[in-house]
């Protein structure tokens, strides 16, 4: 693990990305201070869209009109 000093790792963060996503951990130093530690992350994968196609149950009924008895408990005439 490389230690480098903030003015380097802003001159150089390019390459220092490129050695990061190698397999590299930098640490960075602040006064000689260690102050960050620049990993690569684990693939993050965005959610899909159609996922829950199939696994969900929609009533034919979903959007029929609330009984009045429900509709009363919304407006706190219940």
């Amino acid at each position: 693990m490389d230690t480098i000093n903030i003015h380097e790792a802003k001159t150089h963060l390019s390459r220092l990305v490129e050695d990061v996503a190698a397999g590299q951990e930098i640490i960075i130093a602040k006064h000689g201070r260690p102050v960050a530690k620049l990993v690569a992350i684990s693939f993050i994968s965005a959610p899909r869209i159609g996922a829950l196609k199939g696994k969900l149950n929609v009533p034919t009924d979903f959007d029929a009109p609330l009984p009045d008895h429900v509709l009363a408990s919304f407006e706190g005439d219940a």
